[in-house]
């Protein structure tokens, strides 16, 4: 999302209209900002059950989901694989490599991915998808070089916001009440 002179808020609408998929790492995003390990070195891995949720729906109703990884995140995997997520990028790969590799496995270009960072590793992937967003607790610089900064902290369901965002403008997240005028226009 480059600046432009338009209403900001026609800009996000637009991106989000464009979104297949959605990306973000585990660390900051997925798991909030800590890393937490049992009394033998194994990391404890969680994440927010309102994140788990909208990664389901919007896998259902065809959003691809790719969870990205700078370190060693394996522990994650049978969590994420759970929720029926296929896209993991958690062996430690630089997230811009991971990133384009996503790209080319699913044939989607730049303007169809919207991304969730929160630090100076995701910097690379935010100047480059049609969406990039913060969680509200992401370092400060990367304000200015995003298109959305989320009410919501990482771990604590700045996903299930970005993924509501996208399904409710695209029309596909079922938890709503249609209003009047869009059931009439559908007929």
């Amino acid at each position: 999302m480059q600046p432009s002179q338009a209403d900001p808020t026609s800009r996000i609408d637009l991106a989000l209209k464009a979104v297949r998929a959605l990306l973000f790492p585990v660390d900051g995003v997925l798991n909030g900002s800590r890393i937490t390990f049992d009394s033998n070195g194994g990391e404890l891995c969680s994440i927010s059950v309102r994140d788990a949720v909208a990664i389901k729906e919007a896998l259902k109703q065809g959003v691809h989901i790719a969870v990205l990884s700078e370190r060693d995140a394996e522990g994650y995997r049978p969590l994420l694989e759970a929720l029926g997520v296929q896209d993991l990028y958690l062996n430690g790969e630089n997230l811009l490599y991971s990133y384009e590799a996503f790209l080319q496995r699913h044939d989607l270009a730049d303007e169809e991915c919207a991304y969730i960072g929160d630090d100076i590793g995701d910097i690379g992937v935010l100047a480059k998808v049609g969406l990039p967003a913060t969680a509200i607790d992401g370092a400060d610089y990367l304000r200015n070089r995003v298109g959305y900064i989320s009410g919501y902290e990482g771990g604590k369901g700045c996903v299930r916001e970005l993924v509501e965002m996208i399904l409710i403008k695209q029309g596909k997240w079922p938890y709503i009440e249609r209003g009047v005028e869009e059931s009439e226009e559908e007929e």
